[in-house]
């Protein structure tokens, strides 16, 4: 039985940002769900995850850009056989996104953002438009990477602050992809915690930025295909 691929989007997109991957995904044959990440905090995020891993019904490799890794390392589910992290956090427990981002040089989203509180209390961030394609997108034309800017989804300081209380990589297997011109997250932290992880295969593109779901669509392809292989 082939495993359905569920694909987790991360802070500043959504799944939208999946529909080069998906693509390619079906032409495989694969069954391919989009999980619309809510991107308010850790354990409500992961738990919404969760229902949607429980609601396939089979065996699934679960994938996360960005902020989604830390969702999928905290989504623990029985029916979870593969981990693909692209261009994504993968904590330990008790590290948060903030923690892991700041810990490595390299990164420039910081300066990037523009935060407002929100009526549920805290605060929330998007990235300035005006510095959209340079921080997130750099390797995606500007017609793009403008209408992006506006598409993209705010992420709680909440959730960005949440200390991960799992971390499912130390039991299930996981694959790395990533772009060595990241600018949201260094390339030597996503070095680091693949390398933690025990990575089964790591990938790491040239030039690349953040967004290598939109820019490097075949090779985070192959990379999910590789855990497919793996879990048949």
């Amino acid at each position: 039985m082939s495993p359905t691929v569920v694909l987790v989007h991360g802070a500043f997109t959504g799944s939208g940002s999946w529909k080069r991957v998906i693509r390619r995904l079906h032409a495989a044959g694969l069954p391919v769900v989009t999980a619309a990440n809510p991107l308010r905090d850790l354990e409500g995020d992961a738990a919404y995850v969760r229902d949607v891993v429980d609601g396939v019904g089979g065996p699934v490799v679960l994938a996360g850009h960005s902020y989604g890794g830390m969702v999928i390392s905290e989504a623990v589910h029985p029916a979870v056989k593969a981990l693909v992290y692209v261009s994504a956090f993968a904590p330990e427990t008790c590290e948060s996104a903030l923690t892991l981002a700041e810990k490595f040089e390299g990164g420039t989203l910081a300066d990037a953002l523009v935060s407002y509180p929100v009526a549920t209390g805290g605060r929330e961030f998007r990235i300035d438009p005006a510095r959209f394609q340079q921080q997130f997108c750099h390797d995606v034309d500007p017609e793009s990477a403008a209408v992006m800017a506006v598409l993209q989804r705010p992420v709680t300081e909440r959730a960005l602050t949440d200390l991960a209380t799992k971390a499912a990589w130390r039991d299930t297997p996981s694959w790395f992809v990533f772009g060595e011109r990241d600018a949201n997250i260094p390339v030597e932290a996503m070095r680091y915690m693949a390398e933690r992880a025990g990575s089964m295969g790591t990938r790491e593109i040239s030039g690349a930025s953040h967004a290598i779901p939109v820019s490097w669509p075949d090779t985070v392809t192959r990379t999910i295909l590789d855990a497919v292989t793996h879990v048949r």
